[in-house]
């Protein structure tokens, strides 16, 4: 059976730290790959609801974890100075001791980013940020100064130090073909599609593997994960009315999701692996995130250690 890794999203809209900060524990004790929060500035998907902040949550997760990677799924480029954000990630990742993963994209909440004044520019040009920002990032945490001139950005002799006790990985979500992959292709380590893209993630992994070969890249050499909700129960009843209640509260919001007993979960996850899947992003069904992930820790996750 091929070897998928997990990462779980941790709570963080309408929930206080103290949960974050379990969750995250529970996480890093069941063995689980990989935590992640999102980086909005509003609640989704109303702007009242309360949010965590994510760099700041993420320091703070470093702190009480150990052994799981963390990430953003994902960060907008346009939110911060990619410089200061390449600074931000260099200082967490030494809090973190190597276990950064850096989510990006190009933002799409209009809303967050006129109401904290933020420049929100046609997609375009926001790919173009996304463009020239990794570049930007990269470059701060290799070189010992950096002077930068691109279109949107610009450094002069720009020190980031101490450097990340690794290169932290870039992952890149989306799902856009003719421009958005073709950016994974020439700069990301890790390629997200999006949960409401489930059902086309083999057409979506087609088009990726093109844009690297049309770049000299081997595919092999990039990641692809799958962002999902995923329902379980201990037994068919119960995963049954799990399903029924996500469906009242989400509709279709998260896309088909994985749901089911532990064995109907391992069938859709080996689905996912043959078209390429190596790593799920898992947003669990329920109040306590902690109580799933342990059931989906116990009975699924060996199948694809």
């Amino acid at each position: 059976m091929a070897r998928v890794q997990f990462g779980v999203m941790l709570p963080q809209i309408k929930r206080g730290w103290d949960e974050t900060r379990a969750a995250a524990v529970e996480m890093d004790r069941l063995g689980y790959h990989s935590v992640w929060v999102n980086d909005h500035l509003y609640g989704i998907p109303m702007p009242s609801i309360p949010i965590l902040e994510a760099w700041t949550t993420l320091a703070a997760v470093a702190a009480v974890t150990s052994t799981v990677e963390l990430g953003t799924l994902v960060t907008p480029i346009g939110f911060r100075n990619p410089a200061l954000l390449a600074k931000m990630v260099a200082t967490l990742d030494t809090i973190a001791n190597g276990r950064v993963i850096v989510g990006l994209g190009s933002g799409w909440f209009a809303q967050e980013f006129s109401g904290y004044g933020i420049e929100f520019p046609p997609v375009q040009d926001r790919l173009r940020q996304l463009d020239e920002g990794v570049q930007l990032m990269r470059r701060l945490w290799s070189e010992e100064q950096v002077t930068f001139a691109g279109r949107y950005y610009k450094t002069e002799d720009v020190y980031c130090a101490p450097k990340p006790p690794r290169r932290p990985p870039i992952l890149i979500g989306g799902g856009g073909e003719q421009v958005l992959l073709k950016l994974v292709a020439r700069h990301a380590d890790l390629w997200n599609n999006l949960a409401v893209n489930l059902g086309q993630l083999a057409a979506k992994v087609a088009v990726l593997h093109r844009h690297c070969e049309a770049v000299g890249r081997d595919p092999a050499t990039l990641r692809i994960s799958q962002q999902t909700m995923v329902v379980i129960g201990s037994d068919a009843a119960d995963a049954q009315a799990k399903a029924d209640k996500a469906q009242r509260i989400y509709g279709g919001h998260m896309g088909s999701g994985i749901a089911g007993t532990p064995a109907q979960c391992i069938e859709q996850i080996e689905a996912l692996a043959r078209q390429g899947c190596s790593l799920i992003m898992i947003e669990f069904f329920g109040r306590d995130v902690r109580d799933p992930a342990q059931l989906f820790a116990e009975t699924v996750m060996p199948a694809f250690a």
